[in-house]
């Protein structure tokens, strides 16, 4: 679990990247129906999988060892188990590699979702809309100040 106050470093692009698939399926959508829209944008493909390398080799170097990620929620132990069957895929074409370069390389690659729940996407999309509302109003409102 990680600490209290702790940042995670891909936030910004990982905002970006998710509210673009949200615009998309609004945009693309005849009726919308939030709950079906923020299942849709969780299934969407996503840039890159919106994990630090550092994590992501941490624990795929335990994957290795053996553990089974048992006490992990299930959409993060399906995103390691992916970031592991890619890592050991690269592996294969060149052994001479570390496991943290193995690691970085799949974590860039176009991940096939978010791996969060519609109800996590919710949260953030809300969170970014209310932050990108307060900017606006402050942009407008700034020769008050």
């Amino acid at each position: 679990m990680k600490p209290t106050g702790s940042h995670f470093e891909y936030e910004a692009q990982r905002d970006d990247n998710l509210m673009q698939c949200y615009h998309e399926l609004l945009s693309s959508a005849e009726f919308v129906r939030m709950p079906e829209i923020y299942r849709q944008v969780v299934d969407m493909p996503a840039q890159r999988f919106w994990v630090s390398e550092e994590r992501a080799a941490i624990v795929i170097s335990s994957m290795m060892r053996g553990d089974k990620l048992e006490n992990m929620r299930p959409l993060k132990r399906e995103m390691y188990n992916e970031i592991y069957r890619r890592a050991m895929a690269l592996r294969e074409e060149d052994p001479t590699l570390p496991i943290s370069q193995l690691v970085a390389q799949v974590v860039e690659q176009p991940a096939p979702k978010f791996y969060l729940t519609p109800g996590s996407a919710k949260v953030l999309i809300c969170k970014i809309r209310k932050e990108w509302y307060y900017q606006r109003t402050k942009r407008r409102l700034r020769h008050c100040f």
